[in-house]
């Protein structure tokens, strides 16, 4: 916008009006950060330690060492990095035993853990048909499908 504003001779204020630029942005001077790369490395090492931490927690982290560091620039390094919280993942249902303990089987061959379940639907007249289905967990393959009204 400068050398336009030599070469018209034109204020500041009528440049940025036929461009349709805010004043404020001519004025605007970038701050250089010098800790920039050590806070980014800081960062990382956080989140790879920390892995269900998000930027505002790591940034609470960031404040307690005593970087000088809002949640806006952590964020901001957060996405350059590309850094993400992994999603948290469905406990799943476990097995009790008499004793206390529990046990999850996991398949190892073809028919060696299957699992049932029953799924039911409404007809148009209000009645609930019911399955109960039999799989095989290690080969996700159906054994078997009973269905009645009731079960």
């Amino acid at each position: 916008m400068e050398p336009a504003r030599e070469k018209c001779d034109l204020s500041e204020r009528h440049a940025c009006r036929l461009v349709k630029h805010w004043r404020g942005t001519q004025r605007y001077l970038p701050i250089q950060r010098t800790d920039e790369d050590a806070l980014t490395r800081t960062i990382i090492t956080l989140a790879s330690e920390f892995g269900r931490y998000g930027y505002r927690r790591i940034t609470a982290l960031l404040q307690m060492a005593g970087w000088d560091v809002g949640k806006d620039r952590a964020q901001r390094i957060w996405r350059r990095e590309g850094l993400k919280v992994p999603t948290k993942q469905r406990a799943r249902r476990r097995l009790w035993l008499n004793d206390g303990s529990c046990v999850r089987l996991r398949p190892e061959w073809a028919n060696h853990v299957w699992s049932r379940d029953f799924v039911s639907a409404m007809t148009h007249d209000g009645r609930r048909p019911r399955m109960l289905t039999l799989i095989d967990e290690y080969t996700r393959e159906c054994l078997a499908i009973r269905g009645a009204r009731r079960l």
